[in-house]
């Protein structure tokens, strides 16, 4: 492979008509640098004032238990008569009550805490 010369490592002026072409694309990229920047700022500042006012504590949920510091929270869930509880589980402000029947068969009852009532019954059956 041949060495180049000396000649070509050298660059050649551009056309005056690429120069134009040239200089108006370092232009263009410019600008969009500097609206991209800006817009990124703009952002920032957006999430450094809502953290700023941000409220300290998050308000309770719509339907969350309130009882006052120092009480506990309290209230009867009815089942049918001679029906064992097998499990149960809590999510949020439900309550899931595997529940064995008198007749033998199993349900699922679903109650609302907060509410205070029943809102599902699911019987189990086997096929």
């Amino acid at each position: 492979m041949a060495s180049p010369t000396a000649e070509e490592d050298q660059e050649k002026p551009l056309d005056p008509e690429v120069e134009k072409v040239r200089r108006k694309l370092v232009r263009f990229v410019g600008i969009n640098l500097g609206l991209l920047f800006l817009a990124l700022m703009v952002v920032i500042g957006a999430l450094v004032y809502k953290a700023r006012n941000a409220p300290a504590t998050s308000p309770p949920l719509a339907g969350d238990i309130q009882t006052p510091a120092g009480e506990l929270a309290s209230g009867d869930i009815v089942l049918p008569v001679g029906a064992k509880v097998v499990s149960q589980s809590l999510s949020g402000n439900h309550v899931s009550i595997d529940a064995e029947l008198t007749d033998g068969g199993r349900a699922i009852f679903i109650y609302d805490i907060a509410e205070r009532r029943l809102i599902g019954r699911f019987a189990i059956r086997n096929r």
